[in-house]
């Protein structure tokens, strides 16, 4: 479904007012393929929507360190649906499911690009009704991933034509220091293999988007 900012914000907006009613937060799940834009809708959710209303708390921020992946030989994967404290996530969104006005704050892990790695406590959920999660893996049946997202209110599956998908994650890991060739090598190879197999949990999206 081809759908405006505007369409997406009054969503949310919704589904924020209805966590206002309720007295307790909602969450908004957003995934997709890796480049088919999840953090950026994500922030122009949170932008679009009165201040205070939401907050963004990654499922990036639950990458396996790089000393622990490398320890168990998968550096080379990160990014695999594997290479994640996917426990860890689930425990994290029912906390903030959970929360109610009040309470004290939930604090999220982030992950932060110009040094690969996750940063502890980089997020508060204190009183936003909303919390927007985005991530890769927020369908997958395996793992304790279907734990998280039975504590979601709706999940939005973000759809991007592979062409531009492609060109978006070669330039996004050349802004992060891999010269283009590993650029390339890696949207093509690790990259690709992940958005294949996210794209089999596309149709368990409450919402399939085109976003224009």
């Amino acid at each position: 479904m081809r759908l405006t900012t505007g369409d997406l914000v009054e969503r949310a907006a919704a589904i924020a007012a209805e966590a206002t009613r309720a007295g307790r937060s909602r969450v908004l799940g957003i995934t997709g393929p890796p480049g088919a834009g999840k953090s950026t809708l994500a922030a122009a959710l949170v932008d679009g929507l009165a201040p205070g209303t939401a907050v963004v708390v990654g499922m990036d921020g639950f990458h396996l360190s790089n000393a622990v992946l490398e320890a168990h030989g998968a550096r080379d994967r990160k990014g695999a649906v594997d290479t994640f404290d996917d426990v860890g996530y689930a425990a994290l969104i029912d906390r903030v499911a959970d929360r109610r006005p009040g309470d004290p704050p939930v604090y999220a892990p982030e992950f932060r690009r110009e040094i690969e790695e996750a940063v502890a406590a980089a997020v508060a959920v204190a009183d936003q009704p909303l919390v927007v999660t985005e991530g890769n893996y927020l369908l997958a049946p395996g793992g304790a991933w279907p734990a998280a997202r039975a504590r979601m209110a709706e999940v939005w599956y973000l759809d991007l034509p592979d062409a531009e998908r492609l060109r978006r994650l070669v330039a996004r890991h050349q802004a992060f220091g891999k010269p283009l060739p590993d650029a390339e090598a890696w949207a093509g190879g690790t990259d690709q293999r992940n958005a294949e197999l996210i794209a089999t949990t596309r149709d368990a999206a409450d919402l399939v988007v085109e976003w224009v």
